[in-house]
């Protein structure tokens, strides 16, 4: 039951990364998707720190910005590059295949077996978001499809480090150390490329808020409180959430019309999704991993929270 609510809470991430695409269209400023990454994480992250009061000690400063870049930094840049050259279907297609990287870096820097059953639903959720969001007339493009890819790998590779080294501190303070630095890597891209948009009215600015506190501070902290207490792989695939959400919303808010292989897609991604957090599968397993240590952090709030065990997407342009 208790793995049942962490895995509901984790969800609750990917649900309102789902958002994203329905407030940045309807909300905020055009053409100004590094501006919307970076109030969605550099604010977030500095409130989260201020209200944790806890900052990273010894190998954690590094590893905090590693993990900011991975997760947050590099990830929206990548994904709004993908989600401008090429169109959003293929994109969140793309972006859906995380699951797979995490699948097999989790064997690689965790240690854990191989499991057919893991690869299979990833298969099978890829094959579901894309039946959803895909369409016919989607034009591929080397840079953009290459974007798309490299953000769902630096996702999958923030995801999978986050999990082997541990949160050495509460939740809040280890989303507010990632979202800092993703932000601050996101300062001069956006000054030099994009500047501050003009035209920033009162619901820009909600929509701003929305993105920054629920789906920065909110999210990230329930996201990476899930990834230390739930299979990394189970929580990979949660993320394929999003892209079905976004499209969700498109019709139900925007009317946009869903065809008969749409509801395959959706009963496929979510069958995924459901049969990824049932079990884990059998598998021979590798060789066994070193030790592995979470080093204690000196003055940090929270609980420590080590177990065993991610373009944001949308029909259309995507932004997680």
């Amino acid at each position: 039951m208790r793995h049942l609510s962490v895995t509901l809470a984790t969800a609750l991430a990917p649900l309102v990364w789902g958002t994203t695409y329905l407030v940045t269209t309807q909300f905020l400023p055009p053409d100004a998707p590094l501006f919307a990454a970076l109030m969605r994480a550099l604010p977030a992250g500095l409130l989260a720190v201020a209200l944790s009061r806890a900052l990273p000690r010894g190998s954690w400063w590094w590893r905090s910005a590693v993990l900011g870049v991975l997760n947050i930094g590099a990830f929206f840049l990548l994904l709004f590059v993908a989600a401008y050259r090429l169109p959003g279907g293929l994109a969140a297609t793309l972006g859906a295949g995380q699951p797979l990287i995490v699948a097999v870096l989790a064997v690689v820097l965790l240690g854990q077996a191989w499991s057919a059953w893991r690869l299979g639903w990833g298969v099978v959720g890829v094959v579901g978001v894309a039946l959803v969001v895909l369409r016919a007339d989607a034009v591929p493009d080397v840079l953009g499809v290459a974007a798309g890819l490299a953000g769902a790998a630096s996702m999958g590779l923030g995801v999978t480090l986050t999990k082997r080294w541990g949160r050495p501190t509460g939740a809040l303070a280890f989303a507010g150390w990632q979202l800092t630095a993703g932000g601050l890597v996101l300062v001069p891209l956006t000054l030099v490329v994009e500047g501050v948009p003009a035209g920033i009215d009162a619901p820009a600015v909600a929509g701003y808020a929305w993105l920054g506190v629920v789906g920065g501070l909110l999210a990230y902290t329930l996201w990476f409180t899930g990834i230390g207490r739930i299979p990394v792989t189970s929580a990979a695939m949660l993320a394929l959430l999003s892209p079905v959400v976004a499209a969700a919303l498109g019709a139900l808010v925007l009317g946009e019309r869903f065809e008969p292989a749409q509801l395959l897609g959706f009963a496929l991604a979510l069958g995924a999704i459901v049969a990824s957090q049932l079990r884990t599968g059998t598998a021979t397993p590798p060789p066994e991993p070193g030790p592995q240590t979470v080093p204690a952090v000196a003055g940090t709030v929270g609980p420590e929270a080590v177990a065993d065990g991610h373009a944001e997407s949308a029909p259309e342009p995507v932004c997680r």
